[in-house]
């Protein structure tokens, strides 16, 4: 017995660990989805037709949907492309092919070779091309209506139930892969796409694998980055914002002048201000950027090139017009004093950050990270780990 048992559990799939939370939600969108799908169409149809409500194969849709919202196998082309595409196959198989095992073979087999050349692989499709050919007289008697109904219909009422559900309940559906483009709109790739695990390296061994794979490639991009950022601040002993931050943070309110805000900035050579509200919350922030492209300098020329704009900043602050409230950037990034430095490294290289408020619960300022900072505790880290 005390080998039988492990042997068993080598067959138990080892999937990611999921919440109790995250269980009943993808349960009761099942529930509402089926349900609704249901109700509408027995509303639509009532008892005047011979054709079922509901397929079979919506159940394992619901699966999919509801559970794994996020799996290039449930997007909605997935859906509606690979339910319909099946339905079509499965109706001329039936019609055209005698013996009723080989017409559901075939419509099995050909259903999957089609979906994946137009990529809209859903795995319950298999089971309406069956349902197509083995769903009894009623379906057959529909031919090519059966495409339309049950099939599309179910189809779409499902994904209306799974669009809102997914989104109300805090899970992104349907899920596009995001563009990220260099914010210098440059062919290079991200500063953290320069080391480490890149798209390039996750195609690569996609390709050795050659399988099919039920998560999306970004989402596989993202769960190494995250593996990788926990392990750096496993290594670098989980140095945290409140360690490396600077407390005593010279900032400004939305009233204050331009030209207050520029003197801050000189007086204390810094590049940027924090921007509070009276109760010392972070609204927004204020940096050099912000002065040099927004604000209004009162220059003659009506398309001032930079050399004139930096001599205007660096001789002369008496034309500098406005508020700070004109020309911040809001709403601001900021980071808790418990945020560990590697996870906000990659965020300031991406987005070309090189001050990030650090906040309370509350929003209050507490602190300020520069580049300077986080370079300071790399070098640190470094040091430590080759001593």
């Amino acid at each position: 017995m005390s080998r039988v048992i492990p042997f068993i559990k080598r067959f138990v799939p080892a999937l990611a660990p999921v919440s109790w939370g995250e269980r009943l939600r993808a349960s009761v969108g099942a529930v509402v989805g089926i349900l609704v799908t249901g109700m509408v169409a027995r509303l639509a149809l009532g008892g005047s037709s011979d054709l079922p409500l509901l397929i079979a194969p919506m159940g394992a849709s619901a699966v999919l949907l509801f559970a794994v919202p996020t799996s290039p196998l449930a997007q909605p082309w997935s859906i509606i492309g690979g339910n319909t595409i099946a339905a079509l196959i499965g109706v001329t198989c039936a019609r055209y092919i005698g013996d009723v095992m080989l017409a559901a073979a075939l419509a099995a087999g050909l259903a999957i070779a089609v979906m994946m050349v137009l990529r809209c692989l859903h795995p319950p499709s298999g089971a309406v091309a069956l349902t197509a050919v083995l769903g009894g007289p009623a379906i057959q008697s529909a031919g090519y209506g059966f495409v339309i109904w049950p099939v599309l219909v179910n189809s779409v009422l499902l994904l209306c139930a799974a669009l809102l559900f997914n989104n109300l309940t805090g899970r992104r559906y349907p899920h596009l892969t995001p563009v990220a483009g260099n914010r210098h709109k440059t062919a290079d790739p991200l500063p953290s796409g320069r080391l480490g695990v890149s798209k390039d390296d996750i195609a690569a061994v996609l390709a050795q694998y050659d399988l099919v794979l039920p998560v999306a490639t970004d989402e596989l991009e993202d769960i190494l980055h995250r593996a990788e950022v926990r392990a750096y601040d496993r290594r670098s002993g989980g140095i945290v914002c409140g360690q490396i931050m600077s407390r005593d943070v010279q900032s400004v309110g939305p009233k204050t002048s331009l030209r207050e805000a520029l003197r801050h900035l000189r007086e204390h050579h810094i590049k940027a201000l924090p921007v509070v509200d009276n109760d010392n919350r972070v609204i927004g922030i204020l940096t050099q950027t912000d002065l040099l492209d927004k604000a209004d300098w009162g220059m003659a020329e009506a398309k001032p090139g930079l050399r004139a704009r930096l001599r205007s900043v660096r001789n002369s602050e008496l034309r500098l017009k406005g508020k700070v409230e004109d020309i911040m950037s809001a709403p601001v990034k900021a980071a808790r004093p418990e945020t560990a430095i590697a996870e906000i490294v990659p965020f300031m290289a991406d987005a070309g950050l090189h001050h990030l408020p650090v906040v309370d619960a509350e929003g209050h300022l507490v602190g300020m990270v520069t580049q300077s900072d986080v370079m300071a505790a790399m070098f640190a880290v470094a040091s430590d780990a080759s001593a």
